[in-house]
């Protein structure tokens, strides 16, 4: 079993506990509701076929139409997939969307594909997945994947049923029926999070130092934003290293020198540090935002943050986080902070089901009215039940799930 998929049974069980759920419910929870594992041949550039292994995997649909990303990474394994369609059931119903958690992906490696043996791997996808579509089960883009492969997975979709469905795929481009908004929404929704939070705290954002762990689109969007709002990020990492500057940085200067470098590493002005010391450093606010498990029981007891916003999926470990929440360290849990991209999908799945799209400002309202209704509804079910959020998001969306399954007759 994957570590992903074990500390989600550890998180289920902890919320299940709370909720009083009997061992039967809890059973029934952690069950999935679909395991595809399937191979897709692949003719290469030089003539020959190699197999690669597909996976899609729907935990529960209980709340609607099931959805979540593709990833294409190598090494990639059911359990993984199955952890992070759970999680995904978790995520769509803590924040009030009426979807069911899904997850799906490709053992491969696409640096080692070329652009037409990539193209074809993608399609071949999307032909061992038939039949899904907009009213069963919708992907998104994930690790490797983009609104390119989103494009060409509609396409072959579409192609297979000889019908026009937008709805099919998530993630897409504008002009195939994407919504806008998307590509800076995760980052987005951590910002909206960071003034509630702050405006909670009484702080004043010229006074709150922000270290972020991760510079990708994730990364990158939180902190543009925070700089335009006056915030201090004083430190910034990527995959080879990190700067500090106690002053603050210059984040669009910052942006132009890692396009140019494809690194945030030597930045001028600041001093030079590891990715494990961005996470040790002095902040107010620390935002884990690159990959999982960087805060553990080795270094949960040194941090300095008052305030964590996961922007990763699972960037501290079960047993830090208990470390966290007996120092009073308030962590917004990843199923909420990073949950951005996930209420602007079920946005563009609404917009294609209507065949009517909003403008950016709308779909930018319509996020921060739903992401700051979550953080509070965790927050007020932290209080009266004495949890941490990350269990109360858990105990919210389990609420929901239980009493959708109840209602259809499956529990």
């Amino acid at each position: 079993m994957s570590d992903l998929w074990n500390n989600t049974i550890g998180y289920m069980k902890k919320a299940s506990k709370a909720l009083n759920l009997n061992e039967e419910i809890l059973d029934a929870l952690l069950k999935c509701k679909r395991v595809l594992e399937f191979q897709i041949p692949l003719r290469m550039d030089d003539g020959k076929v190699r197999y690669f292994t597909g996976y899609r995997v729907v935990h529960n649909d209980a709340l609607g139409v099931s959805g979540d990303g593709t990833r294409i990474v190598a090494g990639l394994t059911a359990d993984e997939v199955k952890g992070l369609a759970l999680v995904m059931s978790i995520k769509h119903a803590a924040n009030g969307i009426p979807a069911g958690g899904a997850k799906g992906g490709i053992d491969a490696d696409p640096t080692l594909l070329s652009e037409g043996e990539f193209e074809r791997l993608v399609r071949g996808y999307v032909r061992g997945l038939f039949p899904r579509g907009a009213k069963v089960d919708v992907p998104g883009a994930d690790i490797n994947t983009s609104a390119k492969t989103q494009a060409w997975m509609l396409d072959e979709y579409e192609q297979i049923t000889g019908i026009h469905s937008p709805g099919a795929v998530n993630d897409k481009p504008r002009i195939l029926g994407g919504s806008l908004g998307g590509e800076d929404a995760t980052g987005r929704g951590m910002y909206h999070l960071t003034l509630k939070i702050c405006e909670e705290q009484d702080w004043a954002p010229e006074d709150v130092k922000v270290a972020i762990q991760g510079f990708g689109n994730v990364g990158s969007h939180y902190a543009k934003y925070l700089q335009s709002a006056g915030f201090k990020v004083v430190a910034v990492s990527d995959i080879k290293g990190g700067i500090f500057n106690p002053d603050g940085i210059n984040i669009e200067d910052l942006l132009k020198y890692s396009r140019m470098t494809g690194s945030v590493v030597s930045f001028p002005d600041a001093r030079q540090i590891t990715n494990e010391e961005i996470l040790l450093c002095d902040c107010d606010i620390l935002a884990p935002s690159a990959v999982e498990d960087v805060i553990t029981l080795r270094n949960a007891g040194d941090i300095k943050a008052k305030i964590i916003i996961e922007g990763a999926n699972g960037p501290i470990t079960p047993q830090a986080d208990d470390v966290l929440y007996s120092r009073g360290i308030i962590v917004v849990p990843d199923v909420v902070a990073n949950a951005g991209s996930a209420i602007v999908c079920h946005f563009e799945r609404s917009q294609c089901a209507t065949d009517y799209y909003w403008d950016l400002e709308t779909v930018q309202a319509k996020l921060e009215s739903q992401i700051i209704n979550s953080y509070v509804s965790m927050k007020n079910t932290a209080k009266e039940l004495h949890i941490s959020f990350r269990t109360a998001a858990w105990v919210n969306a389990l609420k929901a799930i239980v009493k959708a399954m109840k209602l259809r007759g499956l529990l």
